[in-house]
């Protein structure tokens, strides 16, 4: 049976379904035990689909029905009205109903967004381009004005990345973001390393859109600490499964 995590703010909106799977309960082996569930990582594409189909039962859901990227670590954000897989989108929003926005990571932080005034949905893949290119704020902006959310209605779920005390950077991306996002690596002496907070980032960009602080989840694991429980691109070397990130509202 696969395993995944479903956000504790999600939980009272009937319908609502939305939840990060973790690497276990699946039938991929070696490297990609056991629930890997992209389709870029080097496993057998069968196993990979069956994953899907085992992860999609679970959770109730039509594998028909999602819609996937093959993400780029842009900022381009896909108004999905029918399932299918797309290329150069990693941001997803749709207020269709059964459709099953689908983000895939192993390191990079998922954020899921739900506006229940309107039954909208967002999945962002915030990896640090994305982040540094304020995907979150920008996925908010869009869903504003196509749906006419309104933030401070909405919740958000950042899911499990990589943790600031894992995540070593160099000086050039650590510019990029505020100064209070990363601080200097003891880890590396000889060179100017700096360990980034890509949550903490995520979490103020809700914030600065408008969501409440009392509307937002924050995972309390990291992938790259958490090996029994997730992939992890780095620790890994990149030979590595991934996890996906789903949110989508099911017909009544």
């Amino acid at each position: 049976m696969p395993h995944y995590m479903v956000p504790g703010c999600f939980r009272p909106h009937p319908g609502l379904v939305a939840l990060q799977s973790t690497r276990n309960g699946g039938v991929s082996n070696g490297d990609y035990c056991s629930l890997n569930l992209g389709n870029n990582t080097g496993d057998r594409m069968e196993l990979v689909d069956e994953n899907t189909r085992r992860l999609c039962a679970a959770a109730g859901i039509p594998p028909e029905q999602l819609v996937r990227s093959d993400q780029v670590h842009g900022t381009e954000i896909l108004f999905a009205e029918k399932p299918g897989r797309y290329r150069g989108y990693d941001s997803l929003v749709t207020d269709k109903k059964n459709l099953y926005l689908c983000i895939f990571t192993a390191d990079c932080y998922p954020v899921l967004i739900y506006d229940p005034l309107h039954n909208a949905s967002g999945a962002i893949h915030a990896g640090w381009k994305g982040s540094a290119g304020q995907i979150v704020v920008k996925t908010l902006a869009a869903m504003t004005r196509r749906f006419q959310s309104i933030p401070a209605e909405c919740l958000a779920f950042i899911g499990t990345g990589i943790s600031a005390n894992a995540y070593e950077v160099d000086k050039e991306v650590a510019q990029q973001f505020p100064p209070e996002a990363s601080k200097r690596s003891l880890c590396s002496p000889d060179e100017e390393k700096y360990l980034l907070d890509l949550d903490m980032v995520n979490y103020r960009q809700l914030l600065a859109s408008g969501i409440p602080a009392s509307n937002i989840e924050r995972s309390p694991f990291c992938t790259y600490g958490d090996q029994e429980l997730f992939y992890s691109y780095r620790r890994d070397q990149g030979k590595t499964g991934r996890m996906v990130s789903l949110i989508g509202v099911a017909p009544r």
